[in-house]
């Protein structure tokens, strides 16, 4: 019970509130990351993680049943539930893979601007272990197994300045993270020949779903991601929201 009670302690610890210009280097170094092709080649396998954790969430929520995810080295990934082929549930579950690392990002953000930079790590963690739980196969067990150890190292071995440090650059790479992967959805339909009905993306499903165009999808997914991301920066870099009177 005492080691609970640390436990949550830990996790729960503020973090101290970073400099501006701290937060400020933060996300530069995730738009570096997120620009820098060879890097983002290999970054890209954790937004791959949580765009298959945000379609087995919504499917789980929906009441569909959950079968597996699967991870695979060209950055793809297929998550797979049982339900009705249409319907809401099937709708909401393709939706909700491209948004979800925006919307982790931002609640990543909103927990920093609160000074808990320690429990977004931890709240990461558990998204990790969420999702190893249901790895179909070995390269998926690979790449959540190296994430999960990263983001450990950080919650046990970094002090409360650096944990908030990389939970801040975590929530940069993440949003910024979410709009490369919807702009490079727009480049992959257009080498599939998807405007013609023979994409199997998300865009094109929710398309063949709904009657709506594929590119209206996409448009949906990019201003998800791009509100989500301003708002970040906002809270991120604590800045006055000034609201129409």
């Amino acid at each position: 019970m005492e080691q609970l009670v640390a436990l949550w302690a830990r996790i729960s610890a503020e973090s101290p509130a970073l400099d501006p210009v701290v937060v400020a280097g933060c996300l530069l170094a995730a738009l570096v990351v997120v620009v820098f092709s060879p890097v983002w080649r290999l970054a890209r396998h954790s937004i791959t993680i949580v765009h298959e954790a945000g379609h087995g969430f919504a499917a789980t929520l929906t009441g569909r049943r959950l079968s597996g995810i699967r991870l695979h080295s060209d950055t793809s990934g297929v998550t797979v539930s049982v339900g009705r082929p249409r319907g809401i549930g099937m709708a909401l579950t393709l939706l909700a893979g491209y948004p979800a690392p925006a919307f982790v990002g931002l609640g990543a953000a909103s927990l920093i601007g609160i000074g808990h930079a320690t429990g977004v790590l931890w709240a990461v963690l558990a998204l990790l272990v969420l999702v190893l739980i249901q790895i179909r196969n070995w390269f998926g067990l690979w790449s959540v197994l190296v994430v999960g150890t990263l983001v450990f190292a950080a919650t046990w071995l970094l002090d409360p300045f650096w944990q908030a440090v990389v939970a801040t650059t975590l929530a940069g790479f993440l949003l910024a993270g979410s709009l490369r992967a919807t702009l490079e959805l727009q480049t992959s339909r257009r080498h599939e020949g998807a405007g013609r009905g023979r994409g199997d993306s998300d865009a094109d499903q929710l398309a063949r779903l709904s009657g709506v165009p594929g590119l209206v999808w996409v448009g949906v997914f990019l201003s998800l991601a791009l509100l989500c991301a301003a708002g970040g920066v906002v809270l991120l870099l604590r800045l006055p929201v000034i609201l129409p009177v």
